[in-house]
């Protein structure tokens, strides 16, 4: 079965609400809202590929992400290791430059039913408050 490693970013502002992008129709689990990040290429760190994967997906330019630990799940066909950091610094301004659908969303108000189950555990740290 196939591991992907993902370094995921959750862009979060001052006031407590967070960057999320909408997965393309052509990928799998469309449609589906998510934190953006991408796959972790051979020789890469974790952070080095969070930090070019939100510069490709939002533009910006990371300058302070802290890393919160690491999310397995197992789907049919692949299993992925998500690596979480929470970016609360960057330069410029988020937006889908890949032309995916983005929002901001307050982190109270996030829906676990709107994202792939890799994220669930993720969503109820942060609609809890432990994040």
């Amino acid at each position: 079965m196939k591991h992907l490693q993902v370094a995921v970013g959750i862009i979060r502002n001052a006031d407590k609400q967070i960057f999320l992008a909408q997965r393309p129709a052509s990928s799998h689990m469309t449609n589906m809202w998510e934190f953006p990040g991408g796959k972790i290429e051979p020789g890469e760190s974790t952070e080095e590929a969070l930090k070019r994967e939100l510069l490709e997906e939002t533009g910006i330019e990371v300058t302070h992400a802290t890393a919160i630990g690491l999310a397995d799940h197992t789907y049919a066909d692949v299993r992925v290791t998500l690596h979480l950091f929470l970016v609360e610094g960057w330069r410029g301004e988020p937006w889908g430059r890949e032309g995916q659908p983005q929002r901001w969303v307050a982190q109270q108000a996030l829906v676990a039913e709107e994202f792939p189950p890799a994220n669930h555990e993720l969503i109820a740290r942060l609609t809890a408050g432990e994040l």
